[in-house]
Formats: C-alpha cells, structure tokens, sequence
C-alpha cells in the first residue's frame, strides 16, 4: 500500500484502531492534570513536542499550558512557536481538540541565559504553575563545556529555585538520561555521586574563561565520556539539592527512537543515537560501525517515554501527598526525589546485531530515493579492522568520486560528507561497544499502581513491544519524516536502487579481475625468473 505525500500519516498503513475503552474506570492520571497549570520547558525539542502533544490530548481538562520556546537561527520565537504547531504529529489532536492552542501560552525564554531568559512579566504568568516538566537540555555530545552547563546545570538550578516559590505546585519532573552514570555498569534507580557538585562547576564557569576551560574539561570530564553525560549526571545532583520538600522526580530515558503508535506510527524529526546510523546506513553511506553486535542495545520508543514522563508526575505528586505529614530529616534520597530508568533492557532486550539487521532487512525491501549507494553495514568490536573497513569502504570509493566530480567541474563533497560521519561515530562508538546493567524497579511499580484505563492512555509496558514491527515501521517514518520520501517512489527508488548495484557489482568485478590479473602476472614473473625453475 502506498501513500501520498512527503508527510504521509503512517497509521494509514499501519491500520492502528483507536484504542477501545474496556469498562467504565476513568482516567486518574487525567483527572490529576484537571484545571491544573502546567510548565514545559524545551517543548520544541522532539520529546517536548510529544510531550505537549500527549498532555493536551490525553489531558484535555488542563487549563493552561505555558511553552518555553527561545529564538534561534535567525527566527523570533514567535516564529518557532507557530512552526511547531504546524508539524504532522499535531495533526492527530487538532482533528480530536480544534481548539487546544487556545489553552497554550507561550513564553520567551533561553534555558542558556540568565534565570532561563526570563522577564518580570513572564515570572509573573508562570506563579500560578502547579506542574512542571523540565526537558529543556542540550543534546549534542561534542559541545564546549560551557555551553552544556549553562543548558544542563545551571538552568536546573534556576527552574528548581523559581519551583519553590510557587504556591501549589503539585509535580516537578526533570528529564535526564540513563546514561547519566555511564561509568558505572550497573545503573539502578538511585542516586549518585556526581563528578563534581553542581555549585562548584558553575563557580569555575564563572570566573574562568573560554580557553582556561578548555584545557580544563579533559581533566574535569575524567572517565566520562563527553560533557553531555557528564552534566546530566551533574545536573541531577543539582535536583536533589535544590528540591527540598517539594514533589519532584526523575526520569531517565536511554537511546530514544522514533514513536511506537502516538500520535502517529514512527514519527521522528531528528538523527540523534542510533537513528543517525539508520539513516546514513540507509541512504548507502555508512558502511561499518565500531560496535558490539552481541551488546544489548539500550533503545526505547519516544512515545513510551513521553507516557513514562506524565504518569511520573502523577506518581509524584501523589507520594508527596502521603508523606507531607512526616517531617523525618532521614528519609532516604530514593524516596524524597525517585528516579525512574526508561529502559528496554530489563523487559524486551534486544542486540545491535538484530536491530541494526532488522533495519537492513526491512530497508532494502523499501530503498529510498534518496539512496547513493548499496545498502551494506559491517559491525566489528575490533578497532583496527574498523578504521581498515573505514579507509576500504567510505575513504578510498570518497577520494575516487570526488576526483571524478571535480574533473567533470562539479563542487567535490563526499569527503566532506565522510567528515561529518566519522565525527559522528566516534561520538556514538562509546555507546555501541559498552554494554549496562539497568534497574528499572520504580517503573514497573508505577505500571503497577496504574489502573486499566490509564494503562491504555499511557502505555510504557515495553514488555509487550514487538521489535520487529515496531522496526517495519520505524523505517518507514525514518523515509517518510527524515529523509522526506513518500512512500509513492518505493517503484522508482527499486529501480534506481536496482541500478546502483549494477554499477557497484560492475566496477567491484573489474576491480577484481585487474587484481587477479596482477596478482597473475606477479606470480608467472616470479615463476619464470626463479633460479629454482630451470
């Protein structure tokens, strides 16, 4: 079956029903969220877009909901809020609440700025807030450190000290990550201790400048990989410091992909993780990975997350409600602020080899369009045989083409294209060779406390996951919504596809046998000119 249109809504194909309601049990998660006035900070990225999404569709008694948004590349942030609204993955609600931006406010901040950018007058919007969902972060694994602790630290700080001002709120959740204490090989629902406290970090911030922490952050980031997990581990410790009695948890997802089933199937809008390997794969581009096939690979679908987040702030507040009375200073960080390990590997585990190869097998039978050469990926653990794969595979056919594409006076890229791959992998090399030990306890506990109602609104049972259906429609929406190849060229990608591996096979073969005849040739040199011979 084939749909028309770059934004082609997958559920089409999918044929996904909504889900019925099987008795007459209301939604308690719901009800919690009733008139109440919720916060998201980083709702323009792609877990705040499906969290907004969700909060608005499966809570359509809430009151207020305020957006964060800050401009960026040269667009206001009225702009981006307008932009964001506009996205495919709205649409589902706005044929459900025509009216749900009526209850969406925005307001202009910067989670890397100074009291998160805020005026007197937003400050003022946002007192009578009662839940907040902090998921403004900086991602990117290769940024100064600087600019992550301003994103990943100090705003935490401000965003907890704001909190405590407010008079009812009711749930504070803070999005971290599970590989917050990569170090670490086992990883429970605990709290840490961070490489440095929070307030000593921003003191070196402040009075040091650009170069003197550069030189700092080897010395600083010590076994941690890069400054992205080094300071969501640190910007935890920042939420159990600056939380005190206020109800506030946290919740760590590990590699997110694309969505599941809500609001539509396989919806995605970034190359993060491992979604940047299956697309560069995908389109002919990567050919190997340095990668323990074997290794459980720690991925979790967005929309099981997102679900995870909301029924987390429920939880919560519902705790803090049963404890206020108790005033006991010795109540066990656990329980003051609970951690939440949105993982897979506990319930449905799956490795590198059958995702990356599930991808492969589902790929080929839809190549996209926008494919530039054969579709093969070879996964090694040993180092010297990837930077060989490397040189044979993306280096040696680079050099060739772009020589041939100046010659004929066209701009040489591929080389520059190979660049920003190998950047990439060895960012993610750390992540696809080491493998965890997570504890995901809290969260089935939480499954646990659910009833059936809310358990079909907010599914995050990742024990029911099929993986290989959920990857047959993964890759469509990495086609449909990243590389923007509606699913109506799957005939001509064939035949394009068709025509690359004739030309590969052709020039692989003639390669061949010029080898051959070398290696020939040699042989019949040497044989003729032995003294042995005669």
């Amino acid at each position: 079956m084939t749909v028309k249109g770059s934004n082609a809504n997958l559920n089409e194909i999918a044929h996904l029903p909504e889900t019925p309601v099987l008795n007459n049990e209301k939604s308690e998660i719901a009800e919690f969220f009733a008139g109440t006035n919720v916060l998201v900070t980083g709702g323009t990225g792609f877990l705040g877009i499906l969290l907004i999404e969700k909060l608005l569709r499966s809570c359509p008694d809430i009151a207020t909901l305020y957006m964060i948004v800050r401009p960026k590349k040269g667009k206001n942030s009225q702009d981006r809020f307008k932009e964001t609204f506009d996205n495919v993955v709205y649409d589902r609600l706005k044929r459900e609440q025509p009216n749900f931006l009526n209850k969406v406010v925005l307001i202009e901040g910067d989670a890397s700025l100074e009291d998160f950018g805020l005026s007197l007058e937003s400050k003022e919007i946002l007192t009578n807030t009662n839940i907040i969902f902090h998921a403004a972060a900086n991602v990117r694994f290769d940024e100064t450190l600087r600019s992550t602790a301003n994103t990943n630290v100090k705003a935490i700080k401000y965003i907890l000290l704001f909190a405590k001002q407010l008079q009812n709120l009711k749930a504070f959740v803070h999005v971290s990550t599970a590989f917050s204490h990569c170090i670490l090989k086992t990883i429970n629902e605990v709290h840490y201790k961070p490489p440095i406290q929070g307030d000593e970090l921003l003191t070196l911030m402040d009075i040091l400048d650009d170069d003197k922490i550069e030189k700092l952050t080897p010395v600083l980031l010590d076994k941690w990989p890069n400054t992205y997990v080094f300071t969501k581990a640190i910007g935890e410790s920042i939420v159990l410091k600056y939380s005190d009695n206020f109800p506030v948890c946290i919740v760590r997802p590990s590699i997110v992909l694309s969505t599941e089933k809500e609001p539509i199937v396989g919806w995605t809008n970034n190359l993060y993780g491992a979604t940047g390997a299956v697309v560069a794969s995908y389109i002919g581009l990567l050919h190997t990975i340095h990668c323990k096939e074997k290794n459980v690979a720690e991925l979790i679908p967005a929309d099981y997350v997102v679900s995870n987040i909301i029924a987390a702030a429920w939880d919560v507040a519902h705790r803090k409600s049963l404890t206020t009375s108790n005033n006991d200073s010795n109540i066990p960080d656990e329980e003051r602020v609970p951690i939440f390990n949105s993982v897979s590997s506990c319930q449905n585990p799956t490795t590198w080899k059958d995702f990356l190869k599930q991808n492969e097998v589902i790929g080929l039978k839809i190549p996209s369009s926008r494919m530039q050469a054969c579709y093969f990926l070879l996964l090694t653990k040993y180092l010297f045989l990837y930077r060989v794969y490397t040189l044979l595979f993306h280096i040696i056919p680079a050099v060739i083409i772009d020589t041939l594409t100046y010659l004929i006076g066209r701009k040489p890229m591929l080389l520059n294209v190979y660049k920003k791959i190998h950047k990439f992998s060895r960012v993610i090399h750390y992540f696809s060779t080491q493998e965890w030990q997570f504890n995901n306890d809290n969260v089935m506990k939480l499954w646990q406390k659910m009833n059936s109602i809310d358990r079909q609104t907010f599914n995050f049972n990742i024990e029911n996951l099929d993986w290989d259906m959920f990857i047959y429609y993964y890759i469509r929406g990495v086609r449909v919504y990243l590389l923007n190849d509606p699913l109506s060229t799957i005939e001509e990608a064939n035949i394009k596809y068709n025509r690359i591996r004739k030309v590969y096979y052709t020039v692989i073969t003639v390669i061949s046998l010029l080898l051959l005849w070398r290696t020939v040739s040699f042989t019949y040199f040497l044989w003729s000119y032995c003294p042995l011979s005669h």
